[in-house]
């Protein structure tokens, strides 16, 4: 027990020594972690499309008929680029290219980025996604959109004509699964950051913010149906709708133990199932004992060691690479109603994926975070920015 001295507490030695074991054991893990991407650069860099400046979503999407570099995974090389300090290596001849990619993807009229793939239309949380992940992209390469954005278009979803309207849409989606639901309610954020007067601009965001708390499991800090994995990815994507607008997740001691739960009770069959629970503990930024910090990452660790491929990346799925990731929310036996179209963007075999990839890169850079460590640079780059390999 703690000992009493001068009216504070104070541990006694074995307290002391058994965090600092915690301590030794976490560093352990995360240098068992870092060796997962010793060839991590050399797969990102076979990703690389130097015809239209954008990348690919895995090798197989290269072999495919009519495949082609997408946004997400371009985007999504981009972010992985500069969280392991390669960005500033490119040179500035592949940064034009990347900045003529997604100017290419704009449509003048309307202001949305689209896919060559037709049926990336009719999907709205790619629609969505697509837009933050090409502003965002373009930012971090200096570059500028060349057409007005769909509110400023008048382009935006109807739902956005009032926040009447907005929260009857609101209502109107479900979240029997509460991932694809969720991820739905979240993507309507890009809209909302884009209307102009703040004041109009909070009274929208206000709308969502209400109807969320309302929603809002109070025993698990949870939202919709489905496994507790599956409600942690739908809690997990409306953080981001919270974060856009600074505001911090209710409940965040529920949502902790249900994430505890999760961990210790049920297979992570998808990276995002291992990513998810990860980003919404550095995200809400709560105090975590040593204890429980040595089994997060344990068991984060044995679970990206499952998902890691033999040609250096990783795996969205343990089965394989899902040829379409924007189905890939809706598990065999799971049901949502109205699932778009497959996009199909790779050919489903076991390999390394973007979408994967950036998950595993950001789990471990979070795992140092939640440690109290920066994690170190990764020095076995892509051979596109002239890095030597070991």
């Amino acid at each position: 027990m703690p000992q009493h001295i001068s009216g504070e507490m104070r541990m006694t030695d074995n307290e002391e020594y058994q965090i600092q074991d915690q301590s030794v054991e976490i560093r352990k893990l995360l240098a068992e972690m870092d060796q997962l991407f010793d060839d991590f650069g050399a797969w990102l860099g076979g990703q690389k499309d130097a015809e239209s400046g954008g990348f690919y979503y895995a090798a197989s999407s290269r072999r495919m008929l009519g495949g082609a570099p997408d946004i997400e995974s371009t985007a999504q090389a981009l972010n992985i680029l500069e969280r392991c300090g390669w960005l500033a290596e490119v040179s500035a001849e592949m940064k034009d290219g990347c900045i003529r990619f997604f100017q290419s993807r704009q449509e003048a009229s309307s202001g949305y980025f689209y896919d060559e793939n037709p049926l990336m239309r009719e999907d709205e949380v790619m629609v969505a996604r697509a837009i933050s992940y090409s502003l965002n992209a373009l930012r971090k390469l200096g570059g500028q959109p060349l057409h007005a954005l769909p509110y400023e278009a008048q382009q935006a979803p109807s739902y956005m004509s009032s926040p009447e309207d907005y929260l009857t849409w609101l209502k109107s989606v479900e979240l029997t699964n509460s991932w694809r639901g969720c991820d739905r309610l979240s993507t309507s954020s890009v809209y909302v950051k884009q209307v102009e007067t703040a004041s109009r601009r909070a009274e929208f965001a206000q709308t969502a913010f209400d109807f969320f708390a309302n929603n809002q499991d109070p025993l698990t800090g949870l939202w919709g149906e489905g496994s507790y994995y599956v409600r942690i990815s739908g809690t997990f994507k409306l953080h981001i709708f919270y974060d856009h607008f600074g505001m911090t997740l209710p409940r965040e001691e529920r949502i902790y133990q249900s994430i505890l739960y999760a961990l210790r009770h049920e297979e992570a069959v998808d990276m995002c199932y291992i990513r998810n629970p990860i980003h919404l503990l550095s995200y809400m930024k709560l105090s975590i004992s040593p204890e429980d910090l040595r089994e997060i990452i344990a068991i984060t660790l044995a679970n990206m060691k499952r998902l890691l491929r033999a040609d250096g990346g990783f795996s969205r799925e343990l089965a394989h690479s899902p040829s379409a990731p924007n189905v890939a929310q809706v598990k065999e036996g799971e049901y949502y109603p109205g699932m778009p179209k497959a996009v199909h963007i790779g050919g489903g075999e076991v390999e390394g994926d973007m979408n994967a990839g950036t998950q595993a890169l950001l789990i471990r850079s979070v795992c140092y975070q939640l440690a109290g460590q920066k994690a170190p640079p990764l020095t076995n780059g892509p051979m596109f920015i002239g890095m030597k390999r070991n």
